[in-house]
């Protein structure tokens, strides 16, 4: 079977890809992420993660190179990751008690061709203190983060409802990228270890 690439530097890409039982190896890609001028949202991500797929890709074509991209959508525009704490504290103020979009965008490249896949996941927050912000912000968790937060960390206190998909939230969404892989002839379930022990009868 062809050897994985995860062309990202994102840790929880990575704990998610381990959590459905995949070896991989970890190639971040360096591409561009500036927006294009009135470049739709959906059509942001799913460039991005075709691009990082396809670079790496172009120096191991022999392999499956996965490529991911998230951003947070609020009223249709793009909230990417904080400056500095002013910048989170103006994310984390306008999300408060509203309803905004994640759209993770999950391609995968071989021998220079790409498949890709959108998730879209509809995430209410709660209404948010002053305090509460500014407690968030000092533990440093926004910096990193598109829309600056992380649901499966500290800032998974402030979500009462999610429409969609959480792994997709996190950064990758898993049904899709097992689609892909199946796709490309690697079902994921085929390399799961099983704990059945034959019993001779």
């Amino acid at each position: 079977m062809p050897s994985i690439i995860l062309a990202s530097a994102s840790p929880r890409r990575a704990v998610l890809l381990e959590q459905i039982g995949l070896a991989f190896s970890v190639q971040p890609a360096d591409v561009d992420e500036t927006p294009k001028n009135g470049e739709p949202p959906e059509q942001y991500v799913q460039r991005l993660a075709m691009d990082k797929a396809l670079a790496v890709s172009a120096s191991a074509p022999d392999c499956l190179v996965l490529g991911s991209d998230t951003t947070v959508v609020l009223d249709g525009r793009i909230l990417g990751k904080p400056a500095d704490a002013n910048g989170a504290r103006a994310m984390l103020g306008r999300l408060s008690g509203a309803t905004h979009q994640v759209m993770t965008a999950v391609a995968l490249a071989r021998n220079g061709r790409s498949q890709c896949r959108l998730v879209i996941t509809e995430v209410c927050f709660r209404e948010l203190s002053a305090a509460e912000i500014d407690a968030y912000i000092a533990t440093g968790e926004p910096m990193d983060k598109a829309g600056g937060y992380g649901i499966q960390g500290l800032g998974g206190i402030f979500i009462n409802e999610l429409r969609g998909s959480y792994s997709s939230v996190v950064g990758l969404p898993l049904q899709e990228t097992a689609a892909l892989l199946e796709d490309a002839g690697y079902p994921v379930w085929k390399n799961w270890p099983s704990s059945l022990e034959s019993s001779g009868s």
